[in-house]
């Protein structure tokens, strides 16, 4: 009887080892075709980042508000202009000025950090806060 128990003893051993061989080999194969499937991977990722950052240099990322009081007998800084520009200095400025009566909003165009129509101090302001 132990004869028996000794050769299936022998046997399972056997198998152990074929079994950690085998797992060796896979792991090592596994690696292998991860390490040369990287490059391609990193290379598709940065073509990706390359792209994201394309777009977001037309984003009108870059934004200022300032708020102030158009008129001296008025109070509560109703009066405002924004500043919606990307990192080249294109984009807009809109003003709204708040009077007793009525409210007018403006809209001036701005190219390279700078605009074709004069700027109010208020408008200047905003585009020199939204200046990174």
């Amino acid at each position: 009887m132990w004869i028996l128990a000794s050769a299936a003893l022998l046997i399972a051993l056997a198998a152990l080892v074929f079994a950690v061989l085998a797992l060796r080999r896979l792991s090592l194969t596994r690696r292998a075709s991860s390490a040369e499937a990287l490059p391609q991977d990193v290379y598709g990722l940065r073509q990706e980042v390359a792209a994201l950052r394309a777009e977001a240099r037309d984003a009108l990322r870059h934004l200022a508000v300032v708020r102030y009081d158009a008129f001296g007998d008025m109070g509560g800084h109703l009066s405002w202009s924004v500043a919606l520009l990307d990192d080249s200095g294109h984009g807009v400025v809109l003003t709204s000025i708040h009077g007793r009566s009525d409210s007018r909003t403006y809209a001036k165009s701005i190219s390279a950090w700078s605009c074709e129509q004069q700027l109010s101090p208020e408008e200047q302001e905003a585009i020199e806060h939204a200046r990174p």
